[in-house]
């Protein structure tokens, strides 16, 4: 199972960014779906997550501002960030639950200047 994240880019405050995280591969089907991001000089947080039934959370930190959504029939999932402030200046990664396995694609960065 391969990911591939794109959408990462430069950005002002307050504005806004769409992710795009499609798998590919041997896929019977995909239990929950992913975004992290880690910032430099910081660990890997877990930004907002969405069952496979449609259920989602988030980090209070993105509350209000990111949506995450899926396209089951193409095996990809997005995250729609908005109001984007400096402080969510990070490398973006998706993952994916198959079965047992965790799966995560290679980061794409976002950057938002001030």
């Amino acid at each position: 199972v391969q990911l591939q994240a794109s959408g990462g880019g430069l950005v002002q405050a307050g504005g806004s960014l769409r992710l795009s995280c499609a798998a590919s591969g041997s896929i019977f089907s995909i239990n929950a779906m992913d975004w992290y991001r880690q910032a430099p000089g910081k660990q890997r947080e877990l930004v907002a997550s969405i069952t496979s039934g449609g259920s989602t959370n988030y980090v209070d930190s993105v509350k209000g501002r990111f949506t995450i959504s899926r396209d089951n029939a193409k095996n990809a999932v997005y995250l729609q960030m908005n109001s984007l402030a400096p402080e969510d200046t990070a490398v973006y990664y998706c993952e994916a639950h198959v079965g047992l396995a965790y799966y995560w694609g290679q980061g794409t960065l976002v950057t938002v200047s001030s």
